[in-house]
């Protein structure tokens, strides 16, 4: 398994959706890559941060202009 492939598994492997065949290939690839287990490590780093995070709704304004954004960004893609 590439480093490539681990980290398009990422999120399924933190989710505990991955299945057990690319959970032991994704652990084994750990095992040897320094630079996946530091991604792994910032991700669950940064999933435990944004946790302790209040919800806070988005202001009207700012919510129809993100929107727009977003839509005039499709449509130029």
């Amino acid at each position: 398994m590439t480093c490539r492939e681990v980290v398009e598994l990422m999120s399924e492997y933190l989710e505990g959706t991955i299945s057990k065949g690319y959970r032991a290939r994704f652990e084994d690839h750990l095992a040897g890559c320094d630079g996946c287990k530091a991604y792994l490590a910032q991700l669950r780093t940064t999933l435990r941060v944004l946790g302790t995070l209040p919800d806070e709704p988005v202001p009207e304004p700012l919510k129809a202009e993100l929107l727009r954004a977003f839509r005039d960004w499709r449509r130029s893609a």
